[in-house]
């Protein structure tokens, strides 16, 4: 991330957008369950209003600097594993839900981005959900990422992406400046 995008994460501003905005709206109405992943928490502005929603909450960070602040500063809220997305270090069938939020943009390329869903499908019990959010792809968005990896995921392109790594109830939804999206795996 450059350093505006990592300020802004890292702000308190964002964290109330995002516990009270982004988050509520993404998982509105999803039971998270007893087990919830959370794949690229960042600075952990999401995990107080996940602790509040499901019984144990593990985040999986790609930033090795990422991870250990977030162990420091949330350790007893959040099981935090350092690894990728793409590649979890994480048993099939662990968890009841599986969330990502404004992060899909950072990974590197459509194929990888397809490799994540993959990962977050053999990671899901069945009956459980993967959900979230990301940004729609505009200039602003794209002004905001200069220096940064920087790949937009079309939502109309999503379900079927997701759909034929084997999810199914597939909702995709939009707002003035973001996408959120909800499947189950069967």
């Amino acid at each position: 991330m450059n350093i505006f995008h990592r300020y802004l994460c890292r702000s308190s501003a964002w964290e109330r957008a995002s516990a009270t905005r982004i988050v509520p709206w993404a998982v509105e109405s999803i039971p998270l369950g007893d087990n919830a992943l959370e794949i690229g928490p960042g600075y952990g502005a999401n995990v107080r209003t996940l602790r509040e929603r499901a019984g144990a909450l593990t985040g999986l960070e790609i930033d090795p600097a990422l991870a250990t602040r977030l162990r420091e500063k949330q350790g007893g809220q959040v099981r935090v594993i350092e690894g990728d997305g793409t590649a979890m270090p994480l048993p099939d069938r662990e968890f009841s839900s599986v969330l990502c939020f404004t992060m899909l943009h950072h990974v590197p390329a459509p194929a990888r981005q397809d490799e994540l869903f993959a990962e977050a499908f053999r990671v899901l019990r069945p009956g459980g959900m993967f959900a979230g959010s990301d940004g729609l792809d505009s200039f602003a968005f794209r002004l905001m990422h200069l220096g940064d990896t920087c790949v937009p995921v079309p939502p109309g392109t999503l379900t079927d992406r997701l759909a034929r790594l084997g999810f199914t109830d597939i909702e995709i939804g939009t707002g003035p400046t973001m996408f959120r999206f909800r499947a189950r795996r069967p």
